[in-house]
């Protein structure tokens, strides 16, 4: 929901230096917040197709990686959507943070994270894509990742419970 309560309570926060999507189901009114921010929108080029409302501030990206500013970058690792990314951010851990929005989905004991095709349709990706998003993940520097929702989170033990996940997986 954009309406001026949001629009003032981000101003005063400093607003948007830019808006980054893990994946499309997210996209709906990211041009009006693009607009009102004045700030760039990206979206990796996997995941095109599924803009329908394009815009001057949209900036696609290709590769498996984009630096962006104060070590945050964007990493490809697919499997929700073949441009699911995952914003990296170096700090406030010690080890870095994932923030990850529902491409990984943590189980209500937090612990096992999903790594899914269509989570409310219960499609699991096939084995030669969890293969490929682990050699993927086992590269990022990360012991911390903030979801989706705030039950999402894990702090300090995100990694070692992701491996574990992967293993089940591959099992």
């Amino acid at each position: 929901m954009l309406d001026e309560e949001t629009i003032r309570f981000i101003s005063s926060k400093g607003g948007l230096s830019a808006i980054a999507f893990s994946h499309p189901h997210y996209y709906s009114n990211m041009n009006d917040w693009a607009k009102v921010f004045d700030c760039p929108i990206y979206i990796h080029q996997a995941d095109e197709q599924y803009i329908m409302d394009k815009s001057e501030y949209i900036h696609l990206w290709e590769g498996e990686e984009i630096p962006l500013w104060d070590d945050l970058k964007l990493v490809n690792i697919g499997g929700h959507f073949e441009g699911s990314s995952v914003l990296l951010i170096s700090e406030p851990s010690k080890k870095g943070v994932i923030l990850c929005g529902d491409t990984m989905y943590l189980s209500p004991s937090k612990n096992h994270f999903a790594l899914m095709y269509s989570y409310p349709n219960r499609m699991p990706l096939p084995i030669s894509e969890i293969k490929r998003i682990k050699q993927r993940l086992d590269t990022l520097d990360f012991n911390s990742v903030y979801g989706f929702y705030s039950y999402q989170n894990v702090i300090g033990t995100a990694k070692e419970i992701l491996e574990a996940s992967v293993k089940r997986y591959l099992r």
